[in-house]
Parts: C-alpha cells; sequence; structure tokens
C-alpha cells in the first residue's frame, strides 16, 4: 500500500536528517522561532464566515506523478499571499511529493501568511523541525498515528505555539481525532489506499463534527462547481487545494473563483 512506502520512505529520510542534527539540538533551535501570532490568525481565519483557501504548493504526487516542470515556488507564493488565501501548504516530502524542507524555510522568510508543514509526521522530531523552518501549522495523519502518538502530538504542538490540521478518511479516524480533542480537522476525500477521490467524505463526515471544531476539505477540489458543492451539502471553515492551483496559469484568477 502507498501509505505504508510513504511512512516507510519519511522513516529513512528522518534518520539520515537525525544523524546531521540530533534531536536536543533541533528542539533547542526550534525554540528560537516564534510562530504564534500566524498560528492565530491561521484559526480566526478558519472561523470567520468567508470560506477560507489553503493553497498548496507541491511539483508532484504519488498519484499523478509530476504535475508541473517548472516550479518556481517563491513566485507561486507571492501569488497566493497577493489573492489573499488564508495559508500556504508546502510539501517537503521528498520521493514522491519532490518536496523540500528548504522550500518552506525560503517560503515562509517571504511571506506574512501562516505556512503548514504538509508531511507524514511520525516522530516528534518532525514538528520540531516544522517549526524551526517555520513552520505555524503542521499535518497529523490519524491513519498513521496511534492514539498515544496523536495526543503526544498535538499537545507538542500546542506548547510550540504551533496548530494542527488532524487528518482523517474515515468515520472510524474521526472518532479518534474527535477523541484526541482536535480543534482542526482535515477531511481527505482521496482514499490512500486506492486513491480514488469522492467529495461525499465530507459531507458524510463534517456533519458529524461538533459545531466548537473547525473542519478542512481536502483533496479532489478542481473548480467552483466542486466548491458550491461543498458548501452546500457540508459543514466546512475550509478547503485545501492543491493540484487544481498547481496547473492553474493564472492562480489569482482560479482562486477569486473559487471564493465565488
Amino acid at each position: 500500500m502507498i501509505l505504508d512506502d510513504l511512512v516507510a520512505t519519511t522513516a529513512e529520510r528522518l534518520s539520515l536528517r537525525k544523524q546531521k542534527i540530533k534531536f536536543e539540538e533541533i528542539k533547542k533551535l526550534s525554540k528560537q522561532m516564534n510562530n504564534h501570532d500566524l498560528a492565530h490568525s491561521f484559526k480566526q481565519n478558519l472561523q470567520d464566515t468567508e470560506l477560507s483557501i489553503i493553497a498548496e504548493i507541491k511539483q508532484a504526487s504519488p498519484s499523478k506523478g509530476t504535475i508541473v516542470n517548472e516550479f518556481p515556488y517563491l513566485q507561486i507564493a507571492k501569488e497566493y499571499q497577493a489573492v489573499g488565501v488564508s495559508a500556504i501548504s508546502v510539501l517537503t516530502e521528498e520521493k514522491y511529493f519532490h518536496g523540500k524542507l528548504e522550500y518552506l524555510k525560503e517560503i515562509a522568510k517571504e511571506s506574512k501568511l501562516p505556512i503548514l508543514r504538509k508531511d507524514f509526521v511520525i516522530d516528534p522530531y518532525m514538528i520540531y523541525e516544522a517549526r524551526l523552518v517555520g513552520a505555524a501549522i503542521i499535518l497529523l495523519i490519524v491513519a498513521i498515528l496511534s492514539d498515544e502518538q496523536l495526543n503526544d502530538y498535538l499537545e507538542l504542538t500546542h506548547d510550540l505555539g504551533m496548530v494542527a490540521i488532524v487528518e482523517v478518511h474515515n468515520y472510524s479516524e474521526l472518532t479518534r481525532a474527535l477523541a484526541a480533542n482536535a480543534e482542526i480537522i482535515g477531511i481527505n476525500n482521496r482514499d490512500l489506499t486506492n486513491f480514488k477521490v469522492d467529495l461525499g467524505t465530507t459531507c458524510r463526515l463534517s456533519v458529524l463534527v461538533p459545531a466548537k471544531q473547525l473542519v478542512i476539505s481536502e483533496s479532489g477540489i478542481q473548480n467552483q462547481q466542486d466548491v458550491t458543492y461543498l458548501q452546500n451539502n457540508a459543514r466546512i471553515n475550509g478547503i485545501l487545494v492543491g493540484e487544481y492551483l498547481m496547473r492553474a496559469r493564472n492562480k489569482k484568477d482560479t482562486i477569486l473563483n473559487m471564493k465565488g
């Protein structure tokens, strides 16, 4: 299963990074960063009546392969900021998404927006690492974490002044996320076992999330019609859009159209 491969690859690369910067050192360095205000502003944006858009920067994916050959990630980040998205998601997984931590670090230096480190977090080291390079938000995928890990990583994220999007794909994972008191639930419309996309996943699960918690719909959103469908049939505060924006020639107009 591709998710198992992603986790295994992440673990391999993580072990190499741990050899370069030891755990205690990354903890010390990360605490020199202050991302509190950006994390707070992200939550505030999600609570607004206007639909929040998290715009993603990625060059490839396991399901689509290479999405774009040209990858001016800093320019793309500037375009996203200019049109007023709520946050920028940056892929840092190297093998399948062709991402790099350096991309996020450079974007965070240039951008005033909250940055999401989009990766397969399997170790506290990666949370400290995310803060060090400038991320204010991390992704925690319930499918690859135990309940103990989920609770511990949420607590660590909070202690570091960051926020987490806790990603679920089905009812069982949603139940676990709610039990962990996740503030922000990300509902992934793509089944990571077979890559099939169903926007109905957000519709079915979002109505089960208590009103005090925030909901983001992820994956498979391709046009304004998809956005309208979700707004009419689901309870969402925001959407995360990747491939569709990366392929768009005019990202500003595409985002404005999605906002309606």
